[in-house]
C-alpha cells in the first residue's frame, strides 16, 4: 500500500502491544486552579487568566520534550475537526473557541487541553494496550505542573472537577478495541452489559455521546472516586485482557466453521474499497472494520494493520478535506474519498 508523508498520523505510528485487538491507550487526568471559576463560568477575561497561568506552568517545568502551543479561535473550522478526529482533543474542546487552546507534544502521544470542561485536561494517547505507561507519562506530566500550579484538592474528596463524576482522581482512562467477530456473533450487547455491571462503560470512537463505527468501541472507567489510579488502571487492563482473549478465541472458531464465508466477507469489502468511485465515510468504516479483521485473522497477509488504522482516520470528513487542502460538499467528499482509497491499494 502506498503511503505519502504528510498524512500520517503521529501517535499511531509506533508499534502497539496487542494492536490485533486494542488500537489505543488513551489516559486523562482532569485537573483545576484553586480559586478560578469553572470555565463555563468563567468571562472570557477570566478565561485569559486562567491560560496565562498554564502557559506560565508549562514555560516553568521544563518538560523534556518540545510541546506547541494552538489556540483553538486561530484554527481554521476545518483544523479543529481533523484534530478531533486523530483523537488529539476532545469535541468539547471546540465547542468555546475563543477560550480554550491546547499544548501538543511534537510525536502528539501527549496533549494537554486548556479551558475544556476544566481548566487542564492532560491526555497521554498511545497505539496499543499501553495503559500502565500512559499512567506514569501522565503521572509525570501532572507532577511537573503542579510544581507551579495551586490545584483545586479537598482533603476529603480530591481533586475537584466541573462535572461531580470526575472528582477524586481526576482519572479517566480507556482503550479502543476492534470487536468485529463479537458484533458478528451476537455477544457484544452481554458483553457491554456485563462492563456496565463492573463500572465501566462503552462509548464510542469520539466518547460521550458519539457513534460506533467500524466495530470500533472505547472501553473506558465509570468511577474517580474511591480507587488509586494505580488500581483504575489495574482493572481496566483485567478486563481488556479478558476482552481480547474473547474475541481472539472467536475469530479463531469462526476461520475453523465459517471460513469461505468470511474469506468471501472481507475479499468483497477489499474489491469495494479497491474499484468503488463514490463511498460513504460510514461505508468506509463498515469496509475498513472487515479489511481489518482479514489481516488479524490471517485472511489478508499484504496489507499492514497500522495502515489501515491511518486510513481510517485520514478518511473521515474534515481529515479528507484538510488533505485535499479544500472545503467540499459532502457528495464530492464521497468521490474524493473512493479515489484516495483506490490510490493507497
Amino acid at each position: 500500500m502506498n503511503r505519502n508523508r504528510g498524512d500520517i498520523v503521529k501517535w499511531l505510528d509506533r508499534e502497539g502491544i496487542d494492536e490485533d485487538v486494542v488500537v489505543s491507550s488513551r489516559v486523562r487526568l482532569a485537573r483545576n486552579i484553586r480559586d478560578e471559576k469553572f470555565p463555563q463560568r468563567m468571562s472570557l477575561n477570566e478565561s485569559q487568566v486562567v491560560t496565562e497561568k498554564i502557559l506560565n506552568a508549562m514555560e516553568k517545568s521544563n518538560l523534556p520534550e518540545k510541546y506547541n502551543f494552538k489556540r483553538i479561535e486561530d484554527l481554521s473550522s476545518l483544523e479543529r475537526r481533523a484534530y478531533v478526529e486523530e483523537h488529539l482533543i476532545s469535541p468539547g474542546l471546540i465547542e468555546v473557541p475563543d477560550k480554550s487552546s491546547f499544548f501538543l507534544r511534537e510525536d502528539e502521544a501527549v496533549t494537554i487541553m486548556i479551558n475544556e470542561e476544566d481548566h487542564l485536561r492532560m491526555q497521554v494517547l498511545f497505539p496499543g494496550l499501553y495503559l500502565e505507561e500512559g499512567w506514569k507519562l501522565c503521572s509525570e506530566i501532572d507532577d511537573f505542573l503542579e510544581k507551579n500550579i495551586d490545584y483545586a484538592y479537598s482533603e476529603k474528596f480530591g481533586y475537584l472537577t466541573s462535572c461531580p463524576t470526575n472528582v477524586g482522581t481526576g482519572m479517566r482512562i480507556s482503550c479502543m478495541v476492534h470487536l468485529p467477530c463479537l458484533v458478528l456473533t451476537g455477544y457484544i450487547d452481554s458483553l457491554i452489559s456485563a462492563l456496565n455491571q463492573i463500572g465501566l462503560t462503552v462509548r464510542g470512537i469520539y466518547g460521550e455521546g458519539s457513534q460506533i463505527l467500524g466495530n470500533l468501541f472505547q472501553i473506558s472507567n465509570q468511577t474517580t472516586l474511591g480507587e488509586t489510579e494505580e488500581e483504575i488502571v489495574q482493572k481496566l487492563k483485567s478486563v481488556i485482557l479478558e476482552v481480547i482473549e474473547k474475541e481472539r478465541n472467536l475469530r479463531l472458531k469462526l476461520l475453523e466453521t465459517q471460513k469461505i464465508d468470511m474469506e468471501d466477507r472481507v475479499f468483497r469489502a477489499l474489491g469495494l474499497l479497491k474499484y468503488s468511485r463514490v463511498i460513504t465515510s460510514s461505508e468506509t468504516m463498515k469496509l475498513f472494520s472487515d479489511i481489518k479483521m482479514g489481516i488479524e485473522m490471517g485472511i489478508i497477509k499484504d496489507i499492514k494493520l497500522k495502515d489501515i488504522d491511518q486510513l481510517m482516520i485520514l478518511c473521515q470528513p474534515s481529515s479528507l478535506q484538510r488533505y485535499y487542502g479544500k472545503d467540499m460538499i459532502p457528495e464530492e467528499r464521497d468521490i474524493k474519498r473512493a479515489e484516495l482509497i483506490r490510490e493507497r491499494f
